[in-house]
């Protein structure tokens, strides 16, 4: 795999084409990266049409999930979108926070921030804010957000940890997350791990889900979820891209599994003592058995 800055450029690259695509084109790829199916997939990405403060303008179809449905913001509340593209979640977030809370989206994709202001300036929302910078180096102050959300991102960042770190830092202590992402059970075929594609269509950059929830562990989070899981698939003809019909084949049928997650994990407060909750203890909501399929 390639270096770390090798690999932002790659994804930063890839991102700022998407901002130029359709939203069709998007949703009908791996995270929008890599080229289209022949057939119209909405491989990762959930239905946001019905949702309260939902813009169209601003939903570029890269999601893989709705973690503002979990995220249990409050009017007046302080929250922060971590990869916030052309503004999607943050004008959902919005509209729970109201015209007294605070919104910032950050964004390292100069076009997505310029996407996403042009959006907010339209809506005419004051209180929405866009950032340019690296999510595992936040351009915000310690301590200052009530929640932060994120829609399949973290898994295009090579240093998860960091960001995770980076989570911690600006949540005001009792403030909490939650975060949707793609993660694996069991190993991915070489070639999709190695491919820089692959990488910025959000899946070689995806790790184990038990290291993904140790990471958060580590940090000092407590209350830890999984408030929503589902299996992805990769179509049959992006798959061909990479292997064999017979390791194809095996990679369907073997015990792996890719995985949109929604974790939701909250900070201790000031008085707190830090959870004693192993990842190993974790309770999920709305999950599927990776050996057995949906429950």
């Amino acid at each position: 795999m390639k270096k770390e800055q090798e690999l932002k450029n790659i994804v930063k690259a890839r991102y700022a084409q998407i901002a130029e695509q359709d939203k069709a084109d998007n949703a009908s790829s791996c995270c929008g990266a890599t080229p289209t199916s022949n057939k119209v997939y909405n491989i990762m990405m959930d239905d946001y049409s019905k949702t309260e403060g939902y813009i169209e303008d601003a939903d570029l179809g890269l999601g893989c999930g709705l973690p503002t449905q979990f995220a249990k913001i409050k009017k007046g509340d302080t929250v922060i979108d971590l990869g916030s593209g052309a503004g999607n979640d943050c004008f959902v977030a919005r509209h729970e926070t109201g015209s007294e809370g605070k919104v910032i989206g950050l964004d390292f994709t100069p076009i997505m921030v310029q996407k996403a202001r042009i959006n907010a300036e339209k809506l005419g929302y004051n209180n929405v804010e866009f950032r340019e910078g690296d999510i595992d180096n936040m351009p915000v102050s310690d301590a200052i957000a009530d929640v932060i959300v994120s829609n399949c991102v973290l898994n295009l960042v090579p240093n998860k940890q960091k960001v995770i770190g980076e989570i911690h830092r600006v949540l005001k202590p009792g403030g909490h997350f939650s975060i949707s992402d793609i993660v694996l059970v069991g190993n991915l075929p070489n070639a999709l791990k190695e491919d820089a594609e692959m990488y910025a269509g959000c899946v070689a950059g995806a790790i184990q889900k038990t290291e993904y929830l140790k990471m958060i562990e580590d940090q000092g989070f407590k209350n830890i979820q999984i408030q929503k899981e589902k299996p992805i698939s990769i179509p049959d003809d992006i798959l061909s891209k990479y292997l064999s019909n017979e390791e194809a084949e095996r990679f369907n049928s073997g015990g792996s599994g890719i995985f949109s997650i929604t974790v939701y994990a909250e900070k201790t407060g000031a008085t707190e003592e830090k959870s004693t909750l192993k990842f190993s203890d974790i309770q999920t909501a709305d999950s599927c058995n990776p050996n057995t399929g949906c429950c």
